[in-house]
């Protein structure tokens, strides 16, 4: 495996090593381990962080010492979703043209031909829901929150909308999605946005049961089966969100995130200090 060590010089995804000094890809007998890694920012998710998540489920689904995938978190955060808080205030078009479907790893997660269990060891929004809920199982620490913060950044995350609906109804869809708020692990397992809630330090263990069991089922009998879950969950409008992410909402939605206030379209009696 390439060196890591060296996190000046960026490197394309390679053998074992994901592009990023931010993930680390371990085997672990039959498995794989992918961990977000990057504390000093509270696990908040680069372009090159997603991609390389991406990667990691090609390259074990082309792994024949490998039977499936774990993807967890380091310390209180699982992942937070993607990293605004990098750059400047001019930076939102850099990084929104980055964040493109050929980059995210959510396709990948829901078509994967190995079993990927998500470990989600605590905080997880943003994009980190979305790997929780792409994954074929979400284990979660009982410490774990949930939350879909995107329409205070000013994104119209159509991922979310259609996903979400057919997960858990229009009704919640739209609690979630519009007041922002913040779900328990115990309220995600009730509304059905993960399957498995259990104590914090038993989070990989049963991760690594649960993908066991998995990875017992037939592939092409389980690949079948997916394959019709993932019909039944469907398409989103691409199209909209990309121009959500081109659009001024969004840019001023970002510049707010970096000057932790609240945005310029609420209104001046309902702002809070602080970002929202």
């Amino acid at each position: 495996m390439p060196d890591n060590s060296d996190t000046a010089t960026p490197r394309p995804p390679h053998g074992d090593w994901l592009g990023t000094p931010y993930l680390s890809f371990k085997r672990d007998g039959p498995f794989a381990v992918c961990t977000l890694d990057r504390p000093q920012a509270r696990n908040a998710m680069t372009p090159a962080m997603y991609f390389g998540i991406r990667y990691a489920i090609s390259r074990v689904n082309a792994d024949p010492e490998l039977a499936g995938l774990i993807i967890t978190g380091t310390g209180d955060v699982f992942a937070p979703g993607g990293d605004l808080g990098q750059g400047g205030v001019d930076d939102w078009m850099d990084f929104a043209a980055n964040l493109g479907m050929d980059v995210t790893p959510f396709d990948s997660l829901r078509t994967s031909s190995k079993p990927v269990v998500a470990a989600v060891n605590g905080l997880c929004q943003g994009g980190g829901l979305q790997i929780a809920m792409c994954s074929d199982v979400a284990v979660v620490s009982e410490r774990a929150t949930f939350r879909v913060p995107e329409l205070f950044r000013g994104i119209a995350d159509t991922y979310y909308s259609q996903m979400l609906a057919r997960i858990i109804g229009p009704v919640r869809t739209r609690d979630l999605m519009l007041t922002g708020r913040t779900l328990t692990a115990q309220e995600a397992l009730d509304w059905g946005i993960v399957s498995r809630v259990v104590a914090h330090d038993d989070v990989l263990h049963v991760a690594h049961d649960l993908l066991a069991q998995c990875c017992r089922t037939a592939p092409c009998a389980r690949s079948v089966i997916k394959a019709s879950l993932d019909d039944y969950l469907g398409l989103f409008d691409r199209i909209g969100m990309q121009t959500s992410l081109a659009g001024e909402e969004a840019r001023e939605g970002f510049r707010a995130f970096k000057e932790k206030r609240s945005p310029s379209w609420v209104h001046p009696d309902l702002r809070l200090a602080g970002r929202l």
